[in-house]
């Protein structure tokens, strides 16, 4: 299997800005991540997602919330692979628990999720 651990949360004003990282590792399997995207979900509301990032090609995609703040990256090294999620131009309403998946295709598809990240935006 593979796991996946999110780091970077925290206590930021409105307006600044953070970086949150998840590091896939574990397995052979990280090899066959096909996309790695980030989830939030807030008190109250259903999880969404916020930006994606593709293996092949690394094309990106956003909600439109953060269109233009927020910025999806990855890289890989030796057997990990790790995805960023630069945001910046933080508002309240981007307060969640924010969540990284990875899909795995290897024979069979299925998702890795980890246990998330609380940012918090407030003054």
């Amino acid at each position: 299997q593979v796991q996946l651990v999110e780091s970077g949360g925290g206590l930021v004003q409105p307006g600044g800005s953070l970086r949150l990282s998840c590091i896939a590792s574990g397995s052979i399997f990280v090899f066959s991540i096909t996309t790695m995207a980030w989830y939030r979900q807030a008190p109250g509301k259903e999880r969404e997602l916020v930006a994606a990032i593709t293996s092949a090609d690394d094309s990106t995609n956003y909600a439109d919330s953060v269109k233009g703040r927020f910025t999806i990256s990855r890289e890989y090294a030796e057997n990990t692979a790790t995805v960023y999620l630069q945001m910046s131009s933080l508002k309240p309403e981007d307060t969640a628990l924010y969540s990284c998946k990875a899909t795995i295709r290897a024979g069979r598809t299925w998702d890795s999720w980890g246990q998330g990240t609380q940012v918090t935006v407030s003054s």
